[in-house]
């Protein structure tokens, strides 16, 4: 069964990963841009079918008219493991963002955007009432949800003990917590654990927590959107990691 992507940077990622088997790729009549035609010249490149049709087409298979001129009919993303995820670190201390239930398609692609952006070496999503790498996620990432390693879990309480048996430190954001998210020293082997939209955290999920952070709210309301905090924590994690990089120092460890 074939899952449409559209969008020129969610198609051309698409492409550039070579992950995905391509039906086809439709572009609409009135598009003549070097964009699509990069486009156009990567599927010749890999002997991807290229249509020309009506604008209305892509709207109707779509069902958004936010497309840019471009969808592809393709095989799902291939979803990975927890396996899979630790073994793919990319430097001395591993990076996890574990999403509990987020549910807005635009706000998971917001979230690996950033994801991708950080460096960071998986991401875990829940199974059940949480999205899924649609075509609008991969548009709202802007492709960059092509280049990260995804691993869908039955359960993720069940998930952050798992993570916890390879000595990974689990960091969970809740409003409620009195330590910081830039107090906490992440040169160490962790996993950020996100809530979802309104919701926060999951209570067992919060209990499974090693460590909870938040970030401080100096105006009326009391949080941020999951994918603007998401960023924030993110990038303190790579922050501290590049600075850490230029003066070397141990790293906290499970056993200490």
């Amino acid at each position: 069964m074939s899952e449409v992507i559209y969008g020129i940077h969610a198609v051309s990622e698409a492409l550039k990963r070579r992950e995905r088997r391509f039906d086809y790729v439709a572009v609409c009549r009135d598009r003549s841009d070097p964009r699509v035609q990069r486009i156009i010249d990567d599927c010749r490149g890999q002997g991807v079918s290229v249509r020309f049709v009506p604008r209305e087409e892509i709207d109707r298979a779509t069902r958004t008219s936010s497309h840019q001129g471009v969808m592809a009919f393709t095989s799902h993303k291939a979803y990975s493991d927890i396996e899979e995820l630790v073994a793919k670190r990319r430097d001395d201390h591993l990076f996890l963002l574990v999403l509990d239930g987020v549910e807005d398609p635009q706000n998971l692609g917001a979230l690996l955007r950033s994801a991708d952006g950080v460096g960071i070496d998986g991401v875990v999503i829940p199974e059940r009432r949480a999205a899924g790498i649609t075509g609008a996620v991969v548009k709202a990432s802007a492709g960059a949800s092509e280049h990260l390693a995804v691993a869908r879990v039955v359960n993720i309480a069940r998930t952050l003990e798992e993570l916890k048996d390879r000595n990974i430190w689990t960091v969970g954001l809740d409003e409620r917590a009195t330590q910081t998210y830039d107090e906490l020293d992440y040169n160490m082997d962790c996993a950020l654990v996100l809530g979802a939209e309104g919701k926060g955290l999951h209570d067992l999920v919060r209990k499974k927590c090693d460590l909870l952070v938040s970030i401080p709210m100096m105006g009326s309301v009391s949080s941020l959107n999951v994918s603007v905090a998401g960023g924030i924590v993110m990038y303190e994690v790579l922050r501290q990691r590049r600075l850490r990089a230029q003066t070397p120092a141990a790293g906290r460890s499970r056993a200490e």
